[in-house]
């Protein structure tokens, strides 16, 4: 087998193998261990619980079997409902009080764990 054979199977592998490690977290593999993915860029997978806009900006809750997670976007909020991947930075201590008139956010939330959304695709 030639040298330009063997680079090339090795690089297959090593993109599939970074392809693999770049999929969907769920909500439960993230919180487990928030320090891991704090103030990184990480796509979670769930199901819209609630969301609202307000002023050009919103703030929506994705669910994922029992387990919660607040995402901030410069965006519109995706409709309750609807099953996304959101790609984002996970912060800890983001205000979320602005919202707190228009969404039911438990006050322990209100300044806490977040996703501060780049991205979201509908499933």
């Amino acid at each position: 087998m030639s040298m330009l054979p063997r680079a090339s199977w090795a690089l297959v592998i090593l993109v599939t193998v970074v392809l693999a490690g770049c999929g969907a977290r769920s909500i439960n593999q993230v919180l487990a261990d928030p320090a891991k993915y704090r103030n990184t860029t990480v796509t979670v997978r769930g199901t819209v619980a609630e969301s609202a806009s307000i002023l050009g900006r919103g703030a929506y809750r994705i669910t994922d079997g029992g387990q919660g997670l607040w995402v901030v976007t410069t965006g519109g909020a995706p409709r309750q409902g609807a099953r996304v991947n959101v790609t984002g930075r996970l912060q800890d201590g983001y205000d979320l009080s602005a919202f707190g008139n228009v969404l039911k956010i438990p006050e322990s939330l209100k300044s806490g764990l977040v996703l501060i959304e780049s991205s979201h695709e509908a499933r």
